[in-house]
């Protein structure tokens, strides 16, 4: 009998790439399953795909009778079981590869369930990106449970994994933690449970290993898979064949379009280490002579707050720009904090540079098309909405 058979289980936040994929895979291990959302997001229709109805309304429901699993975003508002909760009771029902970390982790996560994939090892995965290879965020499977964990409300802390990736360690919520010593702490005392812990800054990409993805973080991030892969008993001659072919998750240096001879790509940095990685890695996407132009949408006030200079340090590695209002997420305004802060910073960084501050995404959209030229690269960088001034770019450059 399937391991969730006979249950009733709603997911409030169902929208989310989190609660999208538990909702997914639950169906799948014989639950019935139903959720809300506020709004509609594109992992919905990897939802409705597994058959699964949505309630969109703007207030939080949740029907009586039904089990509920509670988004962190909404966890005030709803009674209901924690994600953390329900996706450690997901992980202990398989042998479980977990993927943690403040950066890389997605697409980590990603090249190791690809490689299981084509494999024919049937993996079942819970990552919190698309992976068109793969045909979205979350499959059930057989064989290795490839789970992508979260520090930010610490979930992933409660997690009993056989192996455990640990890409690297960098304060990213400062509302969750005080220090990188206390995370770092955190992530010590989880590895202590796991028995076998690959670490990020212990592994090597091989000189044979070859990717279509670019960046050298991206090389660190497929030296953790390939160390993953061999734990779980994976030769490394079949790791290295298969990731050569893998090609990325949605909004990681995603390519979007290209009008008037200029490329847009996408991607989800919003940390200062993810963003000069993002910005390196497209520099060398470049031909002789062309610019980088960055728009830019800074995701949280807490992380504004503390991370704008190391953010301005992060984006003074391109050459041009436009910065916007704070993408606030689960957060409520803070007085004196926006993203006019980046800008001011960026300008004390870099003297001459050419910045933008754009508050609405349609005015960093005219901004930055309206400076770039033929040859040149559009990068969009945020965990927000950021990706939504893509059509408009796109329409602009065209004109």
């Amino acid at each position: 009998m399937p391991p969730l058979a006979g249950r009733k289980i709603w997911f409030v936040g169902i929208g989310g790439a989190g609660l999208s994929g538990y909702a997914v895979v639950a169906k799948a291990l014989g639950a019935e399953v139903g959720g809300w959302d506020k709004a509609e997001t594109p992992y919905l229709a990897y939802v409705r795909n597994a058959g699964i109805e949505t309630d969109i309304r703007p207030d939080p429901f949740a029907p009586p009778g039904w089990e509920v699993v509670v988004s962190t975003a909404f966890a005030p508002r709803v009674e209901g079981r924690s994600r953390a909760e329900f996706l450690a009771e997901l992980v202990s029902f398989q042998r479980s590869i977990v993927v943690a970390g403040a950066h890389g982790k997605t697409t980590t996560a990603a090249m190791i369930a690809f490689v299981l994939d084509r494999l024919g090892l049937d993996p079942g995965f819970l990552i919190g990106g698309e992976v068109p290879q793969l045909e979205g965020n979350a499959r059930a499977g057989s064989g290795w449970l490839v789970v992508e964990g979260d520090e930010s409300d610490r979930t992933v802390f409660s997690l009993h994994a056989e192996i455990a990736v640990i890409t690297n360690v960098d304060l990213d919520h400062h509302t969750t933690f005080a220090s990188v010593a206390e995370l770092a702490d955190e992530f010590e005392r989880w590895a202590e449970t796991i028995p076998v812990v690959i670490r990020g800054d212990e592994v090597e990409a091989p000189p044979e290993l070859e990717l279509a993805v670019p960046g050298e973080h991206n090389r660190v991030n497929a030296a953790c898979a390939l160390a993953a892969l061999e734990a779980a008993g994976v030769a490394r001659a079949d790791v290295l064949r298969e990731l050569s072919d893998f090609r990325g998750v949605g909004r990681r240096l995603e390519a979007r379009g290209e009008e008037g001879g200029v490329r847009v790509v996408d991607d989800y940095g919003h940390h200062p280490s993810e963003v000069a990685a993002s910005i390196a890695a497209a520099r060398s996407l470049l031909d002789e002579g062309a610019r980088l132009l960055v728009l830019f949408q800074p995701h949280l006030y807490s992380r504004t707050r503390h991370l704008a200079h190391q953010l301005a340090e992060a984006l003074a590695g391109a050459d041009l720009v436009c910065v916007t209002e704070i993408y606030a997420a689960r957060e409520e305004p803070v007085a004196g904090v926006s993203g006019k802060l980046i800008v001011d910073e960026l300008a004390a960084v870099r003297p001459g540079m050419p910045i933008g501050w754009g508050p609405a995404l349609a005015d960093a959209a005219e901004i930055v098309s309206g400076r770039a030229r033929s040859g040149d690269l559009v990068l969009t960088v945020g965990a927000g909405d950021v990706d939504a001034t893509i059509p408009l770019l796109l329409e602009k450059l065209a004109a």
